[in-house]
């Protein structure tokens, strides 16, 4: 009962530790402390210090020499190491979804991704990252390829912080909105052939607005 106990007081710290690395409450660089993130999240040392694990073991944290561990810095070369990898993937499961029985299912995406502006300028971002979200697991039902799907989900957990900073940049949104409208008309009709180009196009936009992101003095200075 008590190892139970201590496995859900583990699980807890960790969901609450992903999700503040992932949005940026955690920002990279940020030194991560037992003792101060047992008091923040109200559980014993023990537990936090097997969370921590969890993150070295997903790459979101990494050890560092007499500071302990930190969350795991966003760099150039990681970006496109992620990408080449993301380009890959989402290219093939693009064509593999085109292909699927049920694409025509991707039309109501088209629609949402064509009011997404609206969500956009109005700064209800959540909802716009829901609809993408609900869009990746579309796609990733449609693929059939658990294999393929779990390499995507282990890019996209790392992507996710990356695309967080677009927050700042609601063009780049907009843009990524009708990207993904097109993707998405693509699938619906079957045309594994736009929809592999219009997903290839999307990530080459994404990839240089982020490099150029994470170039700037300021996020320098914040990493």
């Amino acid at each position: 009962m008590h190892a139970q106990r201590r496995g859900g007081a583990t699980d807890r710290a960790y969901a609450r530790l992903r999700a503040d690395v992932l949005d940026g409450e955690l920002p990279p660089g940020a030194v991560l402390a037992e003792l101060e993130q047992s008091a923040r999240l109200g559980v014993s040392r023990t537990p936090v210090r097997e969370a921590f694990a969890k993150l070295v073991h997903d790459g979101l944290a990494r050890p560092v020499g007499g500071r302990g561990l930190v969350v795991a810095p966003l760099e150039l070369g990681d970006l496109d190491q992620l990408y080449d990898v993301r380009e890959a993937l989402e290219v093939k499961a693009a064509r593999l979804a085109a292909r699927a029985p049920g694409r025509a299912g991707f039309s109501q995406f088209a629609d949402r991704f064509g009011h997404a502006a609206a969500l956009v300028q109005a700064g209800e971002l959540d909802r716009y990252y829901a609809v993408t979200a609900e869009f990746d697991a579309a796609v990733d039902e449609a693929v059939a390829n658990p294999w393929l799907v779990r390499a995507l989900s282990d890019v996209r957990t790392h992507l996710v912080r990356i695309r967080r900073l677009a927050r700042h940049d609601p063009a780049r949104l907009l843009a990524a909105a009708s990207e993904h409208q097109l993707i998405a008309e693509a699938l619906a009709a079957g045309d594994a052939d736009l929809a592999a180009h219009a997903v290839h196009v999307h990530l080459h936009r994404s990839r240089s607005h982020f490099r150029e992101h994470l170039t700037t003095p300021e996020h320098e200075e914040s990493a």
